[in-house]
């Protein structure tokens, strides 16, 4: 019996939209926004602004008056009570400084969670490039299997017909098993990959079966001088300048509590005795004979020279970082220059050229075995030079953040200029 059109029709799209669904891909642009909105170690980050955000609202309060009751005598007939509202009133600008600790806390806040999102998306992108460079040696495990496998049927029949040894096809045999073998490695190193890549996404699973790419190079490396040009713009030295202002803010606010508060009393007196009620007006003070705070401002001036020289090592330490990683990857990207122009078509041109050779009988089966390992290790160095260039790019965007974004923003001032 015929299927209807339209059922056909109807299973068709059905079909196809179970393998979209079963098949779920990956770029790097979703990986980057998933890990910004789900990671959780981000989201905690997060959770520091509105920390220092009630930090700064408590900083910023007076101190509460304080009511007291007071009754002199408990006999009925002679009692004195004393009812009194004291108020401390702050001196020397208290307030003021801790208002000023505190918005730099809110300052060091940001900071630390844009440096966190500038770690996060080098992780993604790290991550990202590795379970690509993963997925792609899958690929080529199989590629080489399928080579191998090609040369082995050529043995057997070279075999079968007399023109070679039995021992080449042991050979053949052997050398399928390990491409057999190093398949199995490598879809187990992907799913490592893949579930590193879901982690920083905030999965606990790889909802994922494909990465999305247009190829496999992180570009071209930027200018040393023109990132260390913007060292100073960077979150993490703005994070270190900000732990200075701070330390400065510190010391302000211990330098202020060396100035005593003065309490201001108002209150009210009533004698039972006398039948009389009086006003009653008080000031009190500490004196500072021997506790001027002095030791807690030693330690906030020494806290305040620490932060300068903290901030100006993380300055050393980012151009030297700088440095080491653009040069690394302009060296990697050399390298995988060279393997893309000559060394991978040459290697794969001598696989075809001993396999085509070895069918008409012109090449012994170790030509080919050869030509064939050959290609697979420079395949393998080929990886590597990639690992060794993107892992260089995340270094970068650790320290300078999105470099898509700080190229537009170079580009930009330099046509205003």
């Amino acid at each position: 019996m015929p299927i209807p059109r339209k059922t056909a029709l109807l299973c068709l799209l059905l079909a196809g939209a179970a393998s979209a669904q079963a098949s779920q891909s990956l770029s790097l642009p979703q990986a980057l926004d998933a890990a910004f909105a789900r990671n959780p170690e981000l989201a905690a980050a997060g959770r520091e602004i509105g920390i220092a955000d009630g930090e700064r609202r408590q900083a910023g309060l007076i101190p509460n008056p304080e009511l007291s009751w007071e009754v002199e005598d408990t006999r009925r007939d002679t009692s004195t009570t004393t009812v009194t509202l004291s108020q401390p009133l702050e001196l020397g600008g208290k307030r003021g400084a801790r208002i000023a600790v505190a918005g730099a806390g809110q300052a060091i806040a940001q900071l630390d969670l844009e440096r966190q999102r500038n770690g996060l998306r080098a992780d993604v992108v790290q991550a990202f490039h590795a379970a690509l460079r993963a997925q792609t040696a899958l690929e080529l495990a199989q590629q080489s299997q399928a080579l191998t496998e090609r040369g082995l049927r050529v043995v057997q029949g070279r075999v079968t017909a007399g023109q070679s040894s039995p021992v080449e096809a042991t050979r053949a045999q052997v050398q399928l098993a390990q491409a057999q073998a190093e398949v199995r490695r490598a879809q187990t190193q992907r799913s490592v990959a893949y579930q590193a890549l879901a982690r920083l996404t905030g999965s606990p699973l790889a909802s994922f079966d494909q990465l999305q790419a247009a190829n496999l190079s992180p570009g071209d490396a930027p200018s040393a001088d023109a990132l260390l040009d913007q060292v100073e713009q960077t979150a993490e030295w703005r994070l270190a300048a900000a732990q200075v202002e701070r330390g400065e803010a510190s010391l302000g606010s211990e330098k202020a509590l060396r100035i005593p508060n003065l309490t201001v009393s108002l209150g009210s007196q009533y004698s039972r005795e006398d039948r009389e009620r009086v006003n009653v007006v008080g000031l009190s003070m500490p004196l500072p004979l021997f506790d001027r705070n002095q030791g807690n401002v030693l330690a906030a001036a020494r806290r305040a020279d620490q932060a300068r020289d903290l901030r100006n090592a993380v300055e050393l330490r980012l151009r030297s970082e700088t440095r080491s990683a653009v040069s690394q990857w302009a060296t990697a990207m050399q390298e995988v220059q060279a393997y893309d122009r000559t060394i991978l078509p040459f290697a794969q041109q001598a696989v075809d050229t001993a396999t085509r050779g070895f069918e008409m009988g012109k090449f012994a089966f170790l030509d080919v075995l050869d030509a064939q390992r050959t290609l697979i290790e420079a395949r393998g160095l080929y990886l590597e030079a990639l690992a060794s260039a993107t892992d260089a790019r995340a270094q970068v965007e650790r320290i300078y953040g999105d470099l898509d974004g700080l190229s537009n923003r170079l580009n930009s001032r330099s046509n205003d200029d």
